[in-house]
């Protein structure tokens, strides 16, 4: 087996400070990739999630998991500075890019669960879309002519949930199923040009904030079902960055064009594990439970 299958592939995962696109980043890496990671926090300042996660560290882990990270601060809902980070990944690689992971989200703050739409605020709700939609079709936008100059290349939508099911609350569900349908639509025009685009959601994920939230670390985390059994079934972020890196080195990604695919969907296709060597599997579990 090729340890390194992703060796002298460049990626850009957009939004990889913290959560899956850093996992998404550090498992690219792993592979061999060359990885951009970009976000709003850095060491000289973060952003308004006023989280510790920094694009450095990021860019720092995927290097030392076996790749090369390059961090780059970006603000994605900015069409200049998109188009800048382009045209960098361009210049330095050659006009390669060959993986982009859209994966700027920021909505958890700005989402009140349990509130009818009429009633949610509306400007949160439309930031949510300014962050989580408009941000992924600026960066599409600006990086696919790379992937349609070499005929090649994937592009993932990482998304909440498989399908177009209704996930709770307007804005948040619009976003996610954004996500979905920007993927389908991307596939339908890239399919002259051998560009993959799919959207990709992970389970219950088990990420820095999921974990802070429940008062548990990763030894422990097994703790928080005593609060919330449904956390029992949680996934570390990792999981989903496997999912990333075993399709970005399927020589037949293109099979799962305009699909929406889940990392515990992949894990039986893939044969990967999360990194305690379990699969969990949210959608059969979300199906026994009727949720």
């Amino acid at each position: 087996m090729d340890m390194r299958p992703l060796s002298g592939r460049v990626a850009l995962v957009a939004g990889a400070t913290r959560g899956a696109g850093r996992a998404i980043a550090e498992c690219l890496g792993e592979a061999g990739a060359t990885v951009y990671v970009t976000g709003r926090s850095t060491r000289a300042g973060g952003s308004d999630m006023n989280r510790r996660e920094t694009i450095e560290e990021t860019a720092e882990r995927v290097t030392a998991r076996g790749g090369r990270g390059i961090a780059v601060k970006v603000d994605h809902t900015v069409e200049a500075e998109v188009a800048a980070l382009i045209e960098r990944i361009s210049a330095e690689q050659s006009g390669r890019l060959d993986i982009l992971v859209n994966d700027i989200w920021g909505g958890d703050p700005l989402t009140e669960w349990g509130v009818p739409f009429w009633q949610h605020k509306l400007d949160n709700g439309l930031r949510i879309q300014r962050q989580a939609v408009h941000s992924h079709m600026i960066t599409s936008y600006c990086a696919a002519p790379l992937m349609v100059n070499r005929k090649d290349g994937l592009i993932v939508e990482i998304t909440d949930g498989v399908g177009y099911r209704y996930r709770g609350s307007l804005y948040y569900s619009l976003a996610k199923i954004s996500a979905v349908h920007l993927a389908e639509a991307m596939a339908a025009d890239l399919k002259e040009h051998g560009v993959t685009a799919v959207a990709v959601t992970p389970g219950f994920l088990r990420s820095e904030a999921m974990l802070e939230l429940f008062g548990v670390t990763e030894e422990n985390w097994r703790e928080g079902g005593k609060q919330d059994v449904h956390f029992l079934q949680s996934e570390t972020p990792n999981y989903v960055g496997r999912a990333i890196a075993a399709l970005a080195a399927d020589l037949d990604r293109y099979r799962w064009t305009g699909q929406s695919l889940s990392s515990w969907g992949l894990s039986e296709v893939y044969g990967f594990t999360d990194i305690d060597g379990t699969r969990p599997h949210w959608g059969r579990y979300a199906e026994e439970n009727g949720f």
